[in-house]
């Protein structure tokens, strides 16, 4: 499994051009759907986790994940695999770009990557929509997205300060729920 969790961890930063935000859609496709290591639900709650706390959010995920399925080394194989590609590349890359800097298809190339970043952060977005409409229906999940755009955009409120607040109310509401049922019975 450890050469497994390397190679889905790899792939996906190897691929995950754009930064980390780019890498989380492939590292969801590895995890989820094609090695099957856990499910959907699991992902959002522990990428809702990771969003929380400071420092790349590849990073965190993989070495949460790896520590998860098979404790330190599983860790430190996932952090190895989600690092070692991006400090690769970065070194090649931006010798070649540097090299290449005034030439059109380079600046072209640059041009290209945040709109490709945006369209897969984008994707995963909308799959966690959906996924919430499922759990809370279609009016609870517009009524959120709301919420959370205005306190981040508007108000100018970190993620952070949003997500510690969602799960907090999720915590107290189920607490609640447990007392009443518990009172009625």
């Amino acid at each position: 499994m450890h050469k497994d969790l390397f190679i889905g961890f790899f792939r996906a930063g190897m691929l995950g051009y754009g930064g980390g935000l780019s890498a989380v859609p492939l590292m969801h496709k590895e995890v989820v759907k094609t090695y099957k290591w856990m499910g959907d639900d699991e992902f959002s709650d522990i990428l809702a986790l990771a969003n929380t706390l400071p420092g790349p959010i590849n990073t965190k995920l993989s070495g949460y994940i790896g520590w998860r399925l098979k404790g330190f080394w599983g860790l430190i194989t996932c952090i190895i695999a989600t690092v070692l590609p991006t400090a690769l590349l970065m070194i090649l890359l931006l010798t070649v770009l540097n090299a290449y800097k005034d030439v059109p298809w380079v600046q072209g190339m640059a041009k290209g990557v945040l709109p490709i970043a945006g369209v897969m952060i984008g994707v995963l977005a909308w799959d966690f929509i959906k996924k919430s409409r499922t759990l809370m229906g279609w009016g609870a999940t517009i009524i959120l997205t709301i919420i959370s755009i205005v306190v981040m955009q508007v108000l100018g409120i970190h993620p952070a300060f949003l997500i510690i607040a969602l799960i907090l109310s999720a915590l107290f509401s189920k607490s609640s729920e447990k007392e009443r049922q518990a009172g009625e019975s």
